[in-house]
C-alpha cells in the first residue's frame, strides 16, 4: 500500500508539472504561431501585391484588431511603395482608434488611407475610407461632415456599373448612415426606409453584422415614434445576430437600447439588470462612448427606482466620461437626468444648472443652420439618385428599342396604344386626384367658415366690451387674451390637415371659456383623459370636436335654466381606436328640435356634416373607418336628461410596417 501511494504521488506530481508547462508554454507557442502566420501572409502580400480589397482582407482579417501588426503592415507596404496595402492597414488602424473613442486620431488615419486610395485610384478603398470618416464624425455628433463623407462614398459606389461585394456592402453602410441622418432630422419613416434598403443588401450577402446594425436602427426609429413593442422586437433581433457573431460592442448597444425601452415601459428592475450587463461589456472593450451611455442609462433606471444616491454617482460618472471625450449627446442626456434627480431631492439650483447646460449643448448639436444644411444635402442626394435612375432607365429603353427594330411597325403601334391607355389612365387618375383635392379644400374652407362664424366673433367681442364698459378690467383682459389665443389657434389649425389630440383639447378648452361668457359662466365644462392615453402621440383632424360642443351648448343647454354640465372624456376601448365622448345634461334632441321649429330665425348647423366628411377623408389613411354615434339620455321616468356624442377615431395607420 505504501508503494502504491508513493507511485500515485509521483504520477500526480508529474501530471501537475506537465499542466504547468502547458499553461506557460502554450500562450507563448500560440503567439509565436500567430506571428509566424502574420509573417507568412506579409511575404505573400509583398510578392503578389493584390489590388482587390477582398484579397488583402482574406490575408489579414484575423489581425485587423492588433494595432502593432497593422502598424507593421503600414511600414512594410510603405517600404515597397504598395499603396493598396498601406490604405487597407490605415483603415484598420483607424477603426481601432474609433473603437476606443480616439475619434480625431481615427479621422486623421482614415483621411491618410483615402490619400493612398486616390493615388492608385482604387474605388473600393476610397469608399471604405470615406464611410469610416463619416462614422467617426457621426460618433462625435458632427452631422454635417458625417453626411458629406457618406454621400461622397455613396456617389462613388453608385457610379460603378458592376459593383463588387465590397462595394455592395459599403452601399449598405452609406444607406444606413443616411438613415441615421434622417433620425437626427426626426424623419423616422424616411429613416426606416433607408435602413430597410440597407437590410436587403445585408441579407442578400449574409452579413450578420450589417443585419444586426440595421435591426438596431429600425428599433430606434420605432422607439422614437413611441412604438415600444416594435422597437424592442427589432432590438432583440439585433441582439440575436450580435450573439451569433460574438460581438461585445453589438451586445452593449442592444443591452442599452432594450434597457431604455424597459425604463419607458416602467420595468425598472429589468432595465437595471440589462444595463449593468451593458456597462460590464463596455468596460471590457474600453469604448468610452458606450461606457458613458451605460453609466447614464444605469443612473436613469436607478433614479426611477428611487435609488437616488447611486443614481447620482453613475450619472456623474457618465457625465465625466462624456466631457472627457467630447461626447455632446451623452453630455446632454446626463445633464437632463441629473436635473430630474436634483428636482426630486429639492436641490433646485443644481437642477436648473444642469438643465441649462443640457439646453446650451443641445443647441450646438441641433442648430437650425446645421439641420437646414443637412436637409438641403439630402434633397440634393435624393434628386441626383433619381436622375441617375432616370438615365439608367433611358439607356435600357434605347437597348430595347434597338432590339425591336425588326418589328418596328408593331412596336410603334404598341407604343401608341400604350401611350393612349397611359394618357387615359393618367388623365383619370389626375381628374380623381383633383376632385379629391378640391373636396378637401372645400371642406377646409367650410370648416374655417364654421369656426370663424361672424356671430360668434361679434358676440364674443360684445361680451368682452361689456366687461370694459362695467370697468371689469381684469375680466376684460383675461377673456381678450383667451379670445386672441383661440382665434390664433383656429387660424393655425385651419392650415393643417391634422394636429395632435393634445392641441385639439387645448383649443376646445379655449373655445368653451369664450362661449361660457355668454352663459354667464354657468356651464361646468370638464375634460377627462384616461391614464393610458398619450394625447401628444394621437393625430386627429384639426378642430374636429368644435361642432359637437357647439351643438351641446346651443341646442342642449341654451334653453336650460341651471345646472349645466358638459363632460368631454377621452379613452380607449380597442388598440385601433381612440374614443371621445361629449356628454351634456341638456334638454335633449327632441325638445331642442321643437324649440328650433318654433323660432322665426332657425339656427342651421352644418358643422356635423362637414365633420363627417373630414373624418371620412382622414380615415382613408388608417386601417379602420371612423364612427359617430349620438345617444339620447333618459332617467328612470324616461324623461330626457341630455345627449351623448360618441366619436371613434382610428389610430392604426394602414401603412404596413416591416422589420
Amino acid at each position: 500500500m505504501k508503494f502504491q501511494k508513493s507511485h500515485i504521488s509521483v504520477c500526480c506530481s508529474n501530471l501537475i508539472l506537465v499542466i504547468l508547462l502547458l499553461v506557460y508554454i502554450y500562450p507563448t507557442f500560440t503567439i509565436a504561431q500567430e506571428q509566424s502566420s502574420f509573417d507568412d501572409q506579409l511575404k505573400i502580400l509583398k510578392s503578389k501585391q493584390p489590388k482587390q480589397y477582398a484579397t488583402i482582407d482574406s490575408l489579414f482579417k484575423t489581425h485587423t484588431r492588433d494595432s502593432i501588426k497593422m502598424k507593421t503592415l503600414i511600414q512594410a507596404c510603405h517600404a515597397i511603395n504598395y499603396s493598396e496595402g498601406e490604405s487597407y492597414a490605415l483603415n484598420a488602424l483607424g477603426v481601432i482608434y474609433r473603437n476606443v473613442s480616439f475619434y480625431e486620431q481615427s479621422i486623421k488615419t482614415h483621411k491618410k488611407a483615402k490619400e493612398f486610395a486616390d493615388i492608385v485610384d482604387n474605388n473600393e478603398l476610397k469608399v471604405i475610407s470615406l464611410n469610416n470618416i463619416g462614422v467617426a464624425y457621426r460618433r462625435m455628433d458632427l452631422v454635417k461632415p458625417a453626411l458629406d463623407y457618406h454621400t461622397k462614398a455613396l456617389d462613388i459606389s453608385r457610379s460603378i456599373e458592376n459593383p463588387s461585394e465590397t462595394i455592395s456592402y459599403n452601399i449598405a453602410v452609406s444607406q444606413n448612415s443616411i438613415g441615421n441622418i434622417y433620425l437626427i432630422l426626426e424623419q423616422y419613416d424616411l429613416a426606416t426606409k433607408q435602413f430597410q434598403k440597407s437590410l436587403i443588401i445585408e441579407k442578400k450577402s449574409g452579413n450578420r453584422l450589417g443585419m444586426a446594425i440595421n435591426y438596431q436602427n429600425i428599433g430606434y426609429a420605432y422607439e422614437a415614434t413611441g412604438d415600444l413593442d416594435n422597437a424592442i422586437r427589432n432590438y432583440k433581433l439585433s441582439l440575436e445576430y450580435n450573439d451569433q457573431i460574438n460581438s461585445n460592442l453589438g451586445r452593449v448597444i442592444c443591452y442599452n437600447s432594450i434597457g431604455q425601452v424597459y425604463i419607458k415601459q416602467k420595468k425598472y428592475p429589468d432595465a437595471k439588470v440589462i444595463i449593468e450587463k451593458a456597462l460590464e461589456k463596455a468596460l471590457q472593450i474600453g469604448d468610452q462612448f458606450y461606457i458613458a451611455s451605460s453609466y447614464i442609462n444605469l443612473g436613469w433606471a436607478q433614479e426611477k427606482m428611487e435609488n437616488l444616491d447611486t443614481s447620482e454617482q453613475n450619472l456623474k460618472k457618465g457625465l465625466e466620461v462624456a466631457k472627457a471625450y467630447n461626447l455632446n449627446s451623452s453630455i446632454v442626456e446626463a445633464n437632463k437626468h441629473l436635473s430630474d434627480l436634483y428636482t426630486k431631492t429639492n436641490e433646485h439650483k443644481l437642477a436648473l444648472n444642469h438643465y441649462k447646460e443640457a439646453i446650451e449643448i443641445e443647441k450646438t448639436i441641433n442648430n437650425e443652420r446645421n439641420l437646414r444644411y443637412v436637409n438641403d444635402v439630402i434633397i440634393q442626394y435624393e434628386n441626383e439618385a433619381k436622375n441617375k435612375e432616370i438615365k439608367a432607365l433611358a439607356n435600357e429603353n434605347t437597348i430595347v428599342r434597338s432590339k425591336l427594330e425588326r418589328n418596328k411597325k408593331i412596336f410603334w403601334y404598341s407604343m401608341l396604344a400604350l401611350a393612349l391607355i397611359g394618357g387615359v389612365l393618367v388623365g383619370l387618375y389626375r381628374h380623381r386626384q383633383l376632385q379629391q383635392e378640391k373636396q378637401i379644400l372645400t371642406l377646409e374652407q367650410d370648416m374655417l367658415r364654421s369656426q370663424m362664424n361672424p356671430h360668434f366673433i361679434f358676440n364674443s367681442l360684445n361680451s368682452i366690451k361689456l366687461y370694459i364698459i362695467n370697468n371689469e378690467k381684469e375680466n376684460a383682459v383675461y377673456y381678450l387674451n383667451k379670445f386672441s389665443k383661440l382665434i390664433r389657434k383656429i387660424l393655425v389649425a385651419s392650415s393643417e390637415k391634422e394636429i395632435s389630440l393634445e392641441d385639439e383639447l387645448d383649443t376646445m378648452q379655449l373655445y368653451m371659456n369664450i362661449e361660457n361668457i355668454r352663459f354667464s359662466n354657468e356651464i361646468n365644462f370638464e375634460i377627462k383623459i384616461d391614464e393610458n392615453i398619450n394625447t401628444a402621440n394621437i393625430k386627429v383632424p384639426s378642430l374636429i370636436l368644435q361642432p359637437f360642443l357647439e351643438n351641446a351648448l346651443w341646442h342642449g343647454l341654451s334653453s336650460k335654466k341651471d345646472d349645466k354640465h358638459i363632460v368631454l372624456h377621452v379613452y380607449r376601448k380597442a388598440d385601433d381606436f381612440v374614443t371621445i365622448t361629449i356628454t351634456d345634461n341638456g334638454i335633449g334632441r327632441k325638445e331642442a328640435h321643437k324649440i328650433n321649429e318654433d323660432k322665426l330665425l332657425k339656427r342651421k348647423s352644418v358643422g356635423i356634416a362637414i365633420t363627417k366628411a373630414r373624418l371620412a377623408n382622414f380615415s382613408k389613411g388608417y386601417t379602420n373607418d371612423y364612427s359617430i354615434t349620438i345617444e339620447d339620455l333618459y332617467n328612470a321616468s324616461h324623461q330626457p336628461t341630455g345627449t351623448k356624442v360618441i366619436v371613434e377615431i382610428p389610430t392604426q395607420s394602414s401603412v404596413l410596417r416591416t422589420a
